[in-house]
Parts: C-alpha cells; structure tokens; sequence
C-alpha cells in the first residue's frame, strides 16, 4: 500500500517500475565495456533508450497523478520524488553524450570508481522507494543516509581523480575532457543526494 489504503495503486506500481528501469541502466553504465568507437556508440544508444523509457514513466504518472484526486503522500512530494529519478538518469545520459563528443573508448580506472559509486547509490534508491511503495517510511532512513554518504565519498573521490589529472597528463585538451566527464559522473551521484533528501522530506512529513 503506498498512496491508497487497502490496495496496490498504480502510482506506487510505477514509481517502483521507473527506479528498475534506472537500476538496470546504473548497472549497464557500471558493467558495459568500452574499447572502440563500436561499442561507444552501442553504449552511448542503450543509455538514450534507458532515459527515453524514464521519460515515459515520467509522463505516465503526470497523467496518472492528474486523475487521482487523493493521496496519502502530498502529490507535489510525488512529483518532486519523480523528478529528482529522472534527474539521475538525465545526468547518466548527460555523460554517455560526453564520452561520445570526445570520443573515450577507453574510460579511466577512476571512472569506474564513479560508476560503481552511482550503482551503489542507485541501489540504495531501489530498497528506498520499494519499502516506500510498502508505506514502511521509518525503514527508510538508513537508505538515506548511506545515499547522501556516497555522495560525500564521490566529492573526495573527484577530488583526488583531478588532482592525479593533472598530476600525470600533460595534454590540457585530455585534461579538459576527463575533468568534464569526471564532474559529470559526481553529478550522477549528486542527483541520487536529491533523491534522498526528497525522500527525508517525505519521512518527515508523513511520520
């Protein structure tokens, strides 16, 4: 039960369909190996259609949120937690267009230490809103707080990823583009933080 008592409404059915949908493709951004120009196109395709289906859900649940009339959560919490989801994915998206425009076939080992941060946080997102589709509000909290955790890990993590930049690259145009695709992976991360402080506020409100 999440926005009606007694049964399983379709709002709490989607929001739990669109944080798998952004699962799926934080594992995809996490797993996919990239060596040439083929698999960065493939790669750069695939993260499109994982945004495109999020939009879709996005636009479901404006339509569907129209027509519902009462909730238990306030409907603009609703719709600030739906849109701070499709903010993480509009992020990854963001940077698979980064990675195409300058042409990394070859991602950097810190990189992958991003990507395993957004997976991470991502699934913490996942337990979240499932015990929220389950109106166990108070279980929430220690997905929270390990989401906003990440977080500060990956602001020391780009930290470190552009001091070692410029510590071993001298060619400022490499140092330009990796400094590009760096900030944008902790801006992954950081709209994973929204999505958590959407959700204390949410706890707060309904506690």
């Amino acid at each position: 039960m999440f926005f009606f008592r007694g049964k399983k409404d379709k709002l709490s059915v989607l929001l739990v369909q669109m944080t798998e949908n952004l699962q799926e493709a934080a594992q995809f951004f996490l797993e996919q190996e990239l060596t040439n120009h083929a698999e960065l196109q493939q790669f750069v395709k695939s993260i499109k259609q994982y945004e495109k289906v999020g939009d879709g859900y996005v636009e479901t649940m404006m339509k569907e949120l129209n027509h519902t009339y009462i909730t238990v959560i306030d409907r603009e919490d609703i719709l600030q937690l739906v849109v701070c989801l499709d903010n993480v994915l509009d992020e990854m998206n963001h940077c698979a267009g980064l990675l195409d425009m300058y042409s990394i076939t070859k991602p950097t080992e810190q990189m992958k230490k991003f990507s395993q941060k957004i997976y991470d946080a991502v699934i913490e997102i996942s337990h979240a809103v499932e015990l929220l589709s389950r109106r166990k509000l108070s279980a929430i909290t220690p997905y929270s707080i390990r989401i906003k955790e990440l977080e500060a890990n990956t602001n020391n993590l780009l930290r470190m990823a552009i001091k070692q930049l410029f510590a071993t690259t001298r060619d400022p145009i490499k140092i330009m583009q990796c400094k590009e695709v760096y900030e944008s992976l902790e801006g992954i991360v950081n709209e994973c933080r929204s999505v958590a402080i959407t959700l204390d506020s949410i706890i707060m409100k309904n506690s």
